[in-house]
């Protein structure tokens, strides 16, 4: 979920062919979870193989980070670790809408009201340890460097975008601007046309870029005052102040008033998390070349993907790293 902020920000929308050249830490888990919801048969059922084993975040992480190498993007990924003990709350909450949806699901398949069906199952997504160590045996064999962070995924993306080691954060949450990421990017991993719900036309989703200090400088206030904003609002840490929204948050900050209320959590606690986050410097990021072999171990042999499918992908990668290579021997020749 993260922190709805979108009222106080804006950003600019970007074509992928402008990222080319450039590192992105995209936030593995906000990925993967979209890559569960939106990847799914018209019933709202997730893609599986021969065995029943949920397959739609493979696909996605295949296919679609298989563009942003095309496109000349160099993405790692960002893995979360244990979460903060002030974030409970929202697991055990977002537990019981999975469980909720499940059912409204169900009764929507009774009913053969596809269209809610659809809806309902995308609430359902859920990623287990299985999913998430497949995921990383296949970036692995694309050859796509990830980082298991200690805590919150998006707080180790934010530090390696500090240290420059990347350009950007990927991810859809403005999570990325309370912990410091100087830039994000949203939407990097799920462009093109999307059908507007219950319509007949589409639109087209671009990525949008998101610079933390044109964000300050814009609502004139400190990355502080920004998270003491995500506090009133709501964080994954604390359930926020009733009747509270983004302009009414940065009104009671500006004045000062913001902590005369009653938070349930000690804020300093949360604002520790987002200021001083818990991440690691222990990474390397290292892109390589993708193993077709283990491509077709991971894919075609263990999940029933079409082997065809498979080496077209491998065959473009191959072209875009070649590319890539004689671009560098142009630039140094």
């Amino acid at each position: 979920m993260g922190v709805d902020i979108s009222g106080l920000v804006e950003g600019k929308e970007i074509e992928l062919k402008e990222l080319a050249g450039k590192r992105v830490a995209i936030d593995a888990f906000n990925t993967l979870y979209q890559f569960l919801a939106i990847i799914r048969q018209p019933d709202g059922t997730p893609l599986m193989d021969g065995e029943g084993r949920v397959t739609s975040h493979l696909s996605g992480l295949f296919y679609r980070t298989s563009k942003l190498i095309e496109f000349g993007i160099l993405p790692s990924f960002v893995f979360d670790g244990k979460p903060p003990k002030l974030k409970a709350g929202t697991i055990i909450a977002r537990g019981r809408i999975k469980k909720k949806a499940r059912r409204q699901w169900q009764d929507a398949i009774e009913k053969k009201d596809m269209v809610a069906a659809k809806k309902y199952a995308q609430a359902t997504s859920k990623l287990d340890s299985t999913m998430i160590q497949a995921s990383k045996d296949l970036l692995d064999a694309l050859g796509i460097p990830w980082v298991q962070a200690p805590s919150e995924g998006e707080s180790q993306a934010a530090w390696m975008c500090k240290e420059k080691d990347v350009y950007a954060v990927g991810s859809q949450d403005f999570d990325s601007l309370l912990f410091g990421a100087p830039r994000f990017i949203r939407n990097i991993t799920i462009t093109g046309k999307r059908k507007v719900p219950n319509k007949s036309y589409y639109y087209e989703l671009k990525p949008i870029i998101t610079e933390l200090q044109d964000v300050l400088e814009t609502i004139d206030v400190t990355r502080e005052q920004l998270v003491e904003i995500g506090l009133m609002v709501g964080t994954d840490f604390n359930p926020g102040i009733k009747g509270f929204g983004p302009k009414k948050a940065l009104k009671a900050v500006k004045e000062g008033t913001w902590a005369e209320h009653e938070f349930g959590v000690d804020p300093k606690e949360v604002k520790e998390i987002f200021l001083k986050p818990n991440i690691t410097k222990d990474y390397e990021l290292k892109w390589g070349e993708p193993d077709l072999d283990k491509l077709l171990e991971i894919l075609h042999e263990k999940h029933d993907f079409s082997k065809d499918r498979v080496e077209h992908v491998y065959e473009k990668l191959e072209k875009a790293g070649r590319a890539k290579n004689q671009s560098s021997l142009e630039q140094w020749g």
